[in-house]
Order: C-alpha cells, then sequence, then structure tokens
C-alpha cells in the first residue's frame, strides 16, 4: 500500500488508508509490533489506518506491515506492507538581511556589477531553493542573475542628464510546496558624479 504523501501539518487522528483482505471469515487487523515509530493506529476490525500524533518530517517515509489475522485461528494471518511519505510544507519565505539598501554607480560605466544580494530561507530542499527577478524598477537599466541575485546594470548612466538616483525592488522566490513565497528588499541606486 502506497496511500498519498501526507503533510507535515497533518493533525492526529487523520485517515491514512484502509488495508483490506479477501478471506472466508472475519480477520482482525494490527499494525505489527515495533513498526510505524508510533505514528499510527489501526482499527482491529475495518482495517483503516489513521495518524496517531503529529509528524515530523525527518522520520519520514516510514514502511511497517499491518497483519491480517484468522479470528479463529491465531496462527493463520498474512502481512502487507504500508509506505507512508511526508511532504515537507513551505513554512518559511525567503528573507534579505536589509530590506533597503544604498548603492553608488559612477556614472559613464559600462554595463557592471552593481550589488550581490543574498537571502535566507530556513526551509530546506526545495523549499529553501532561491531564485531572484526585479518587481519593480527600470528593467532596461538594470537585471538581476536569476540563480545568484548579484544586480547590474545593462546601460552607463550620465549624472547630468538623466535621474541620479534609481529603485529597484528585487524579490527572491522560493520554490516552495504548496505555494511559493518570497522576500524583498529595496535597493537604491545613487549615480555618481
Amino acid at each position: 500500500y502506497k496511500p498519498a504523501p501526507l503533510s507535515e501539518k497533518t493533525p492526529p487522528d487523520t485517515f491514512v488508508v484502509q488495508i483490506s483482505v479477501l478471506y472466508k471469515v472475519p480477520v482482525i487487523y494490527s499494525i505489527v509490533p515495533g513498526q510505524g515509530k508510533g505514528y499510527f493506529i489501526i482499527d482491529p476490525s475495518t482495517g483503516i489506518v489513521r495518524t496517531r500524533k503529529n509528524l515530523k518530517v525527518e522520520d519520514f517515509p516510514v514502511v511497517f506491515n499491518v497483519r491480517a489475522t484468522d479470528s479463529a485461528n491465531a496462527s493463520i494471518f498474512s502481512e502487507g506492507s504500508v509506505n507512508v511519505e511526508v511532504i515537507d510544507e513551505n513554512d518559511f519565505p525567503p528573507v534579505f538581511p536589509s530590506s533597503l539598501l544604498e548603492v553608488g554607480l559612477k556614472e559613464n560605466s559600462l554595463a557592471t556589477q552593481i550589488i550581490q544580494l543574498q537571502a535566507q530561507d530556513r526551509d530546506t530542499g526545495r523549499n529553501g531553493f532561491l531564485r531572484y527577478g526585479i518587481l519593480s524598477g527600470d528593467t532596461l537599466k538594470f537585471r538581476t542573475d536569476e540563480a545568484t541575485g548579484n544586480l547590474y546594470s545593462t546601460a552607463s548612466f550620465d549624472y547630468e542628464e538623466e535621474p541620479t538616483e534609481y529603485q529597484v525592488v528585487i524579490y527572491a522566490e522560493d520554490d516552495g510546496i504548496p505555494e511559493k513565497k518570497r522576500g524583498y528588499c529595496t535597493v537604491v541606486i545613487k549615480i555618481v558624479d
């Protein structure tokens, strides 16, 4: 048996799977002692497996055997394996060390790296995998590297002829399940004469 994966936030007493056997007399269902890490209980007559306590994602997957025993003769039984997986939920959004940064950029500089932005995400695995982008700002004059968080200028600036300050809002987005989460940082770029 391989039931649908459970969320790490699944509460106790949640239905997991129903075990059933074809047999001529009633059977008694049980989880083989010492298996299942104490996370599951089974109804002896219906074969319905439920969660018994809160789940810890680091303990999964859990594989355990369920035994169906002849109700009249305990020496007659059959076992089946149950494999339960738990999905690590996306608990935390990415966070930048500062939500506002000011940087200087010399006028007439060719396209160049301005700053590297690095957010942190307390989730692990794909829930903590980050990619970066520009939420708002002049995307003709600035770009970000999706993988590294580096912010680049894509043109040179003239202090006398153009604005001397630009604001670019950068986001870091995780690859979370069930939904992606974002963190933001505003970068104020001051053109230096």
